[in-house]
């Protein structure tokens, strides 16, 4: 069972992203501020549940928690600023549109870059240990998902429907025949160097 709270006196705002290792695509991040009390057998890190269950749970979070946001950084923008500092960006970005200002942030991984005055504690694996942060991942990669079965239906040669844009072997040999789109992150190696591409 995942704990409610890291600091039970703090109103505190879960915060994690998706699609940091994608070769294409925004990068989405999403901050959630659950109530002290709320309970769900299911809830855990988005990457232990299956497709039917996040999709489950995102309207629960979203009518439960006390705020929620999600935001996201264009691929454009992780070139120019690298994708740690991206993924910060969409965490910032998310928090920006709380409708609460949290008095603290659990972020998920080993590194965050300070947000305002509000303290943070970065957890790793914090998306399987604490609820707000499990929250966090299930919207971030559930809006980060149908985002990309959008960008499949502009693109369905990538298969990016089902591969979500990670650099799969079908995703690798469609940049390999067809080139990049306008959503590839040119920063990241999109092919193995013997078969680099003439951008």
């Amino acid at each position: 069972m995942l704990k409610k709270y890291f600091d039970k006196h703090l109103l505190e705002a879960g915060c994690d992203e998706a699609g940091r290792g994608c070769l294409a695509g925004d990068v989405f991040a999403a901050a959630v501020i659950l109530p002290k009390t709320f309970k769900n057998k299911i809830l855990d890190d988005s990457k232990k549940l299956t497709d039917k269950q996040r999709k489950y749970l995102r309207p629960i979070i979203e009518e439960n928690a006390i705020s929620w946001a999600v935001a996201q950084v264009s691929a454009a923008e992780i070139d120019e600023i690298n994708i740690l500092n991206a993924s910060f960006l969409a965490m910032h970005r998310a928090i920006d549109k709380l409708k609460i200002i949290p008095e603290s942030l659990l972020i998920d991984g080993n590194r965050f870059k300070k947000y305002k005055s509000i303290p943070h504690t970065c957890i790793i694996q914090g998306d399987g240990k604490y609820m707000s942060i499990a929250a966090a991942s299930i919207l971030a990669k559930t809006y980060r998902d149908d985002y990309l079965d959008k960008l499949h239906d502009e693109f369905p040669e990538y298969n990016w429907l089902h591969n979500k844009a990670y650099g799969t072997k079908k995703h690798r040999e469609a940049i390999e025949k067809f080139g990049v789109t306008p959503y590839h992150r040119l920063s990241f190696r999109l092919l193995p160097e013997q078969l680099k591409l003439e951008l």
